[in-house]
């Protein structure tokens, strides 16, 4: 794997973001210093030495570090229709820890999705997934994401994306590309 170099930006405008990894939001100040650490899944992850740490931001506002990033985050679901299940798995592939460059599926994160019924028309989705550790403050964060790019796959009328903690996560979980990509044998 080639790491991303962090690239140097300075924010042009106040920014909205989480810090990493205790969740808390917070805004960014315009002219704050930042380096880019990752962009994956819609996301930012910036680091502000100024400031003490690492910071995710949404790629919506990227421009405030001068690149474009997630310009279809909020996009609304297409028309109602069969769901695909594949089409599920792959949505939720572009949802990423901001401090690991795998996505949730490869990180063995997600436990279990279920197709159903809603109750009054439709279909619901249920996921059920944990994180690489229980304190991460990123969980609701990261769960938010699953749950908004389950609801954005065509034919979905309910998500729910529920955060476990049984059974522990471990290494082992990981699918071979999440491996492959931290380079663990």
């Amino acid at each position: 794997m080639t790491p991303q170099v962090p690239t140097a930006h300075q924010l042009s405008r106040d920014c909205p973001a989480i810090r990493i990894p205790s969740g808390e939001p917070l805004t960014l100040k315009a002219g704050t210093d930042v380096f880019l650490t990752q962009s994956l899944g819609g996301t930012l992850t910036v680091q502000a030495p100024a400031l003490g740490g690492l910071f995710r931001i949404s790629g919506a506002d990227g421009d405030a570090l001068g690149i474009t990033a997630g310009a279809d985050e909020d996009a609304p679901a297409a028309a109602a229709g069969p769901v695909s299940e594949d089409a599920l798995w792959d949505s939720l592939k572009t949802v990423y820890d901001p401090e690991i460059p795998v996505n949730i599926v490869d990180l063995g994160l997600v436990y279990d999705l279920r197709v159903l019924a809603a109750e009054k028309g439709g279909t619901r989705v249920e996921v059920k997934m944990t994180l690489t550790a229980p304190g991460c403050g990123m969980g609701p964060a990261i769960a938010s994401d699953a749950q908004s790019r389950v609801a954005r796959v065509p034919g979905v009328k309910e998500a729910e994306v529920q955060l476990v903690w049984d059974p522990p996560w471990s290494a082992e979980m990981m699918t071979p590309e999440g491996k492959r990509i931290l380079g663990i044998t």
